[in-house]
């Protein structure tokens, strides 16, 4: 299940909201112009190759398509694996994308498996979504965010995107990542409530 907690973006952050109703997330997030649906999900499709996951989402990813225009479609995951270096590529796949940034695309996600937190900075607010599977989050061009998949990433998802070049960020610059609590707090503090 979704969950959301926004915080002010002063130099000590304050927590405004936490929450896991639906109907109040959906509508907190469409006053900062993100979507966010849900889809049934299917089992067994963690680590699965990009075709299968396709595949077996095809009607879905279909339907976007063609509400949206994408061209690209591909699949993102990250999963533990036993390798030696898997510590290590994992540190490098997490700090790539918890720097603030923006893209000249829309960011759409559907999470097959696992979790991560898109981090929204609108407005003075910083609006941490928290997606689990079934959750499809639709975040417009040029919105600045960031993303952590936490310090041991487990997760899949479909990306969507209007360019063949596929994943590009605008960096900004901006510490604040640094400022808001990180996946690993929030994910405990949720399981606290």
């Amino acid at each position: 299940m979704t969950y959301l907690t926004v915080y002010t973006d002063d130099a000590t952050p304050e927590t405004l909201l936490r929450t896991s109703d639906s109907a109040e997330i959906a509508t907190t997030l469409k006053e900062i112009g993100v979507r966010l649906r849900h889809w049934d999900t299917i089992e067994g499709l963690s680590g699965a190759a990009q075709d299968e996951i396709l595949t077996a989402y095809r009607d879905q990813v279909a339907a976007v398509i063609a509400e949206e225009g994408y061209t690209f479609v591909d699949v993102a995951q990250l999963h533990p694996d036993d390798t030696p270096d898997w510590p290590d590529r994992a540190a490098d796949a997490r700090a790539k994308f918890l720097a603030e940034h923006t893209h000249d695309d829309d960011e759409v996600r559907f999470f097959v498996a696992g979790s991560g937190i898109f981090y929204l900075h609108v407005n003075g607010r910083v609006h941490a979504v928290l997606c689990e599977p079934g959750d499809l989050l639709s975040v417009p061009k040029l919105t600045t965010h960031w993303f952590d998949m936490g310090t041991h990433p487990d997760f899949t998802a479909i990306r969507f995107f209007h360019d063949d070049d596929g994943w590009v960020g605008n960096f900004t610059g901006d510490p604040i990542a640094t400022r808001i609590p990180d996946y690993d707090t929030i994910a405990a503090d949720r399981g606290q409530e």
